[in-house]
């Protein structure tokens, strides 16, 4: 740089010359330098230049290198934050909602970027009113006016993004255009409708806690900037003071934080009148949330809340509001303590009515209230919508009518589904690296008849990958990309050897039934996918074993978005922090990206404000493609008097859930569709107003995939922790706790610990109708006892899929239950003998969760007994154990059990078939007791042989000895 010589020589750092492309343009010389040293050169046009080396001084280099340093943290999150938004935004233009995206992208910042400027303007106002009260103005301190109002911006900007929740914001906007029917539930205290408290109160507090913070926040930044300033200047008075005139010091003391005067100002005096408005709003505010109290019996205003609390809450709100005035004029110890007063009689007087009026009168007192509580609560979890009770008998009956039970006895589910998943991972898997994450029961038309299958999707788990695929870049990202097929059986079939029966099974797929077709069994999209993948490059991807060789194929779908050009490529190395991404030569033109492989994260990235079940479940289309269906939940915590319930994905619970949408995403293309299901639920017509172009109606729901939709079992959990306490729709008889039911338990696996009962799908009709159908059950007891009481069904086919069925038992008639049943099992003899016996020489029992199936005026009862050996985790399924009424039958195979179920009850035998305790007289004949001998025959030759086996085992060890 060029600069006159004079003032050249009195800089005494360090010196550099600013080249203009002259040779040494950036030249160091010693700090002893005291003068600006001249040069001459003659350019080659013969002017003579005469120039000066220049001095930099020390606070110059330092600005260089906190600047350069600031730079260079700029692009350190500037970059990859870009690289980051190009990828993302190439995602959502792969879903076609990039309109969806945008939205939500000026959700997020609209409401943060207003809350800066606010808070931004009001710290400003307060350092500005700071620094008059200090004597000073900012133009004295030209730094200093420079660096405040970025960081006053920087401290606004920090305090928006913490306080300020963008999704309250923008439901509280979307709100303001729902259309409320006539008949909508409202509160009885303040007639206030639902959506006031799932929109308008959650966002009418963030906006007073927002005004409440940032009110105290000036005050800090007035007193810091008056104070701060004042200290200074005194701390330079007494610094001149000792080094001019007389020795001296500075003591810094708690009392040198105090202000004296500050008090009187009018922007203090200001500050009290906003956080007494404040103060005054909030206990308003605070009148609603009375109703969300919890109490012993009940949540909900109760008595107190409503005759007593209340009014001394509107005590308190006037004697804010009049205090006010004493705040302008300064008077705070009046402001004190008319506030503290009224805010300690809210505190004292409704313990004492509580004590002294309430509680020798509680129940009587309590019940309108209580009728609240089961009434909201019944609401929140859809128990009174679609939802019908109605009685159950039980009868005596101990056979079943093979004509009258036909659907379901040809679908009751043999294999419990962990004990399924075990076994399919063991003979299905083809290779190491595949995996079955999941089984998923579902419902097919097979030969015009409603089947009940088993379908678990094979997909790849690249960590089993050998130790030297895995150490490969490329192996991962280019070539298993993808699962392939899937595992399909009949739920009631088992081989001779306790396997399976397999209706679509190996890979390229082998079909063994009608009804089935699979044209894409290439899975990209699944539950055990990895992120990122390329496909459609120069290297084909692995498809799947053939022999000892291995299938390849090159992807032709419209999956990922493109990355064929060197600035996507470039992008999508800093995104996922990997250069080889742009060194490969294996991207192509027509190259894909593809990320959010996984199913429940790619619908959380797409409707993140949904609770998205863990399970989705695969179904196979009618031309053969195999698509991904899952429930979306709209939850919230904020319905007056309903009880907070836990809920399958939330830690907190909710108090307040609908099943509003159902998601489909192909496994092939990863093509999402978000179909809604409960139009009437406001939190799904708000996001529907918000993100029109996201939504479909379920009527657009593909019809072969409406035929697989039903009702998920995390809602059915829910409503059921729900039912089990409040079917007891009688206040007195609800606030004693008289009738608490609990969900059933049973046994399971090798422990044999008691666990509650999973909700079971099944093929049946229900009682009082004539047309099987899917359903979904589960069965309660009474609290502390095992004996049945009743049971909930929820059915999943066509108009009727939502629909809540809640049968009760007499309590004057006993019905067995799950874990009475689990007690005669373990009661047998012979059972128990062979469970004992099987338990030794290297093998385990596993006991399947037992299924209880509702027939007309009875329950049967499956569980199923599998062997795993010890060393191999693949169940075989051995024998089976049915149980009606006071019959007991143990066979070998279903055939056999359903066999004697459908024969009349036979006289107690020695366990080797059936165990009956009945008194009814037995027929007689050789045609009925040769079935029976049959098993036992069949019986004692499998007992023969395991000693045998058992011998030859004693005999190996005492040879070794």
């Amino acid at each position: 740089m060029f600069v006159p010589e004079k003032r050249a020589r009195s800089h005494r750092s360090y010196l550099a010359i600013g080249g203009l492309g002259f040779p040494g343009a950036q030249l160091y010389y010693s700090r002893n330098a005291r003068r600006c040293r001249s040069k001459e050169q003659r350019l080659p046009s013969g002017t003579q230049l005469r120039y000066c080396l220049t001095a930099m001084q020390p606070s110059q280099l330092r600005k260089l290198v906190v600047g350069g340093g600031l730079l260079a943290l700029l692009l350190l999150w500037a970059i990859p934050t870009t690289a980051n938004l190009i990828i993302d935004y190439n995602w959502w233009k792969e879903v076609a909602q990039v309109d969806t995206w945008m939205k939500m992208l000026w959700y997020a910042i609209g409401p943060v970027a207003a809350g800066t400027v606010v808070a931004f303007i009001a710290l400003w106002l307060a350092h500005d009113c700071g620094l008059r009260f200090a004597g000073l103005r900012q133009h004295d301190f030209p730094m200093y006016a420079r660096f405040v109002p970025v960081g006053l911006a920087l401290v606004g900007f920090l305090f928006a993004q913490i306080s300020i929740d963008y999704w309250t914001v923008m439901r509280f906007f979307g709100s303001r255009r729902l259309v409320l029917p006539g008949d909508a539930w409202k509160d009885q205290v303040f007639s206030r409708p639902l959506s006031f408290y799932l929109f308008g109160l959650p966002f009418y507090s963030q906006v007073l806690g927002f005004v409440f913070v940032l009110a105290i926040l000036c005050a800090l930044v007035f007193w810091a900037t008056a104070r701060g300033w004042q200290l200074a200047e005194r701390f330079r008075f007494e610094r001149d003071r000792v080094l001019v005139r007389s020795p001296g010091s500075f003591d810094f003391e708690p009392r040198s934080l105090m202000l004296p005067g500050a008090s009187r100002t009018g922007f203090l005096r200001t500050i009290a009148v906003i956080l007494l408005l404040g103060l005054a709003v909030w206990f308003f505010l605070g009148n609603y949330e009375l109703l969300f109290n919890s109490h012993a019996f009940m949540t909900g205003a109760d008595f107190v809340d409503e005759k007593v609390t209340l009014p001394l809450r509107w005590l308190l709100i006037v004697a804010t509001l009049a205090a006010i005035p004493w705040a302008w004029m300064g008077k705070y110890k009046n402001v004190i303590f008319l506030v503290v007063s009224a805010f300690a009689l809210q505190l004292i007087v409704p313990g004492i009515v509580r004590a002294v009026y309430v509680r020798p009168n509680e129940i009587s007192i309590e019940r309108p209230y209580i009728e609240r509580h089961i009434e909201a609560t019944t609401l929140a979890f859809s128990l009174n919508r679609n939802a019908t009770e109605r009685p159950f008998t039980p009868s005596a009956r101990e056979t079943v009518d093979p004509a009258e039970e036909n659907a379901l006895l040809d679908n009751v589910r043999l294999w419990d589904l962990r004990a399924y998943n075990a076994t399919i991972a063991q003979i299905q898997a083809l290779r190491p690296y595949y995996t079955f994450p999941d089984t998923d029961v579902d419902r097919y038309l097979i030969n015009g008849r409603i089947k009940q299958v088993l379908a678990s999707a094979r997909e790849i788990d690249v960590s089993q990958l050998s130790a030297e695929a895995s150490q490969s870049w490329i192996n991962p990202r280019f070539i298993y990309t993808h699962g392939f097929g899937a595992v399909v059986s009949e739920v009631n079939r088992i081989t001779s050897d306790g396997l399976p029966v397999l209706l679509i099974e190996n890979a390229p797929p082998e079909i063994k039934s009608p009804g089935f077709q699979l044209t894409r069994p290439e899975i990209y999209y699944g539950e055990k996918t990895q992120d990122p993948v390329f496909v459609h490059t120069a290297r084909e991807e692995f498809d799947y074993p053939s022999g000892d060789q291995n299938r390849y194929s090159t992807y032709q779908g419209t999956g990922g978005f493109p990355i064929g050009s060197f600035m996507l490529k470039a992008v999508a190395a800093i995104a996922e922090g990997e250069p080889n991404i742009v060194f490969t030569g294996y991207l192509t033109a027509q190259s894909r990206m593809m990320i959010h492989r996984r199913v429940h994260d790619r619908l959380e990235h797409l409707a993140d404000f949904l609770l998205w079940d863990q399970d989705p479940y695969l179904v196979i289309t009618d031309d053969g493609k195999l698509v991904w269906m899952a429930d979306g939940y709209t939850t919230s915590l904020s319905h007056p008097y309903s009880a907070t319930l836990p809920v399958p994905g939330l830690e907190e619970g909710a108090n307040y859930i609908r099943n509003a949408v159902k998601a489909t995403v192909d496994a092939y293309t990863g093509k999402v569709a978000l179909y809604v299901f409960d139009p009437s639920d406001p939190i799904i017509q708000v996001y529907e107003q918000l993100f029109p172009k996201l939504f479909l109606p379920a009527s657009e729901m593909p019809a072969d995939l409406r035929r697989h939709a039903r009702y998920p079992t995390a809602l059915f959990r829910a409503q059921a922790e729900a039912y089990r306490t409040f079917h007891m729709r009688d206040a007195q008889v609800f606030y004693n706790k008289e009738d608490i039911w609990e969900i059933a338990r049973n046994l399971f696996g090798q422990s044999g610990q008691p666990e509650p009962v999973q909700p079971t799908y099944i093929v049946a009709t229900l009682p009082g109708e004539k047309t099987p159908e899917f359903l979904l059950i589960l069965p309660f007891t009474p609290r502390g006892k095992d004996n049945l009481i009743g049971w909930m069904a929820a059915r999943c086919d066509g108009d009727r899929l939502g629909e809540l069925i809640f049968y009760q038992l007499s309590k004057q008639q006993l019905m067995y239950g799950p874990m009475q049943i689990e007690s005669r099992i373990d009661q047998d003899q012979n059972i128990s003998k062979d469970l004992t016996l099987w338990n030794q020489q290297g093998s385990h029992v596993l006991r399947g969760s037992m299924i209880a199936l509702p027939l007309r005026g009875g329950f049967l009862y499956v569980e199923s007994i599998y062997i795993q050996a010890t060393e191999a985790r693949m169940p075989q399924l051995k024998k089976l154990v049915l149980a009606i009424g006071d019959r007991l039958i143990y066979r070998d195979t279903f055939e056999e059990a359903f066999a004697e179920l459908t024969s009349p009850s036979a006289p107690a035998k020695p366990a080797v078939a059936a165990v009956s305790t009945t008194s009814s007289p037995a027929p007689t004949g050789a045609a009925q007791e040769l079935p029976a001998l049959a098993g036992q025959i069949h019986r004692l030759r499998e007992q023969a042989e395991e000693l045998a086996r058992e011998l030859q085992v004693l005999e190996k060890q005492a040879a070794k000895k």
